[in-house]
């Protein structure tokens, strides 16, 4: 517990001395937000607020998981700080799809970003890479974890590798969608990552709890620039590199089922966005005033931080409740 709690002072920390100074960087290079037409109103006035503030959490990431393999090395604690590396180095894939599509958009201007296509292959590569290195590389087995029952289900190899590569693609995405509110997507992840980095001190999986806790420190360091008003936006280098974090610590503690719980919020934005295509295009009405689910309470009247507020409330009950019933 003292190595996390170190680990998350020191992240936190860092994310902010590279918050003040990367951000100032960005504004300069005139890597800023562009809104939607078709969206809320009120967000208009954020055009231009920089953007892939991402790459803090990144760096962060990069420098504090380095200082932590070094220490555990020095420490003993070979095997610990042998599997942080893989954990790091698959987040930074993630991340850098969502940076390459971010660059594209903001540095190249080119306003479509990464074709979907290409995005969606770059993710599925990484994924599969991931699945991947814990059946042949850490010989993990496929069994996985059945909340409330608490008991363990053998999946068929077939099932549970298409299974699993699932389980990252739709995280990814899902956290990619709730990013659209000052301070939501960082908040909803940094207590989901919370949640799993006491699943992993509880089942004493120290390698979870050390890289989840650097990822934690350095969220609430680029939530002091990144709540309402914001003065940077994570884009998608921050939120592909969230999701892929949260999807390969729940694979990696064989809990992917307890997403449906934990992440409900994330996995709520999708389905709204699914449900109103599906809708439009059948009816041509809509049943959300917008999609995803956040803008449908926006455009009800409600502010940016009673959403954020309310949806930070509802995952960390669910994150409680997710804890009880492992």
């Amino acid at each position: 517990m003292k190595t996390e709690t170190t680990i998350l002072i020191a992240s936190f920390i860092t994310s902010i001395i590279l918050g003040i100074i990367i951000i100032p960087i960005l504004k300069k290079l005139k890597v800023g937000q562009i809104e939607r037409d078709d969206g809320p109103k009120s967000h208009l006035k954020k055009q231009g607020t920089p953007t892939m503030g991402g790459i803090i959490i990144i760096i962060t990431m990069i420098l504090v998981i380095t200082g932590a393999y070094i220490y555990l090395t020095a420490t003993g604690q070979n095997e610990v700080a042998n599997k942080l590396l893989p954990m790091l180095l698959i987040s930074i894939g993630f991340g850098t799809i969502g940076f390459i599509d971010d660059f594209k958009k903001l540095v190249l201007k080119n306003t479509k970003g990464l074709k979907p296509s290409y995005k969606m292959i770059g993710l599925l590569v990484i994924s599969v890479a991931y699945v991947v290195y814990l059946l042949q590389i850490l010989h993990f087995d496929t069994q996985t974890y059945i909340p409330i029952i608490k008991t363990y289900i053998d999946l068929p190899i077939y099932i549970y590798i298409p299974f699993a590569i699932i389980v990252i693609l739709a995280t990814t995405n899902a956290i990619n969608l709730t990013d659209g509110i000052d301070g939501l997507s960082s908040s909803v992840s940094a207590i989901i990552i919370t949640c799993l980095a006491v699943i992993g001190m509880l089942f004493a999986v120290q390698e979870v709890s050390v890289f989840a806790s650097c990822v934690i420190g350095a969220i609430l360091g680029f939530l002091m620039f990144n709540l309402h008003p914001a003065k940077v936006f994570m884009g998608d280098t921050g939120s592909l590199l969230l999701g892929g974090v949260i999807s390969a610590i729940a694979l990696y503690l064989k809990m992917p089922i307890l997403l449906i719980i934990i992440a409900l919020i994330p996995v709520l934005e999708t389905l709204s966005v699914i449900i109103q295509v599906a809708y439009y295009k059948k009816t041509g009405k809509r049943i959300f005033k917008m999609a995803p689910l956040h803008h449908h309470f926006e455009l009800s009247g409600w502010k940016e931080n009673k959403v954020v507020i309310v949806f930070s409330l509802i995952t960390l009950i669910l994150c409680i409740i997710g804890l009880k019933i492992i």
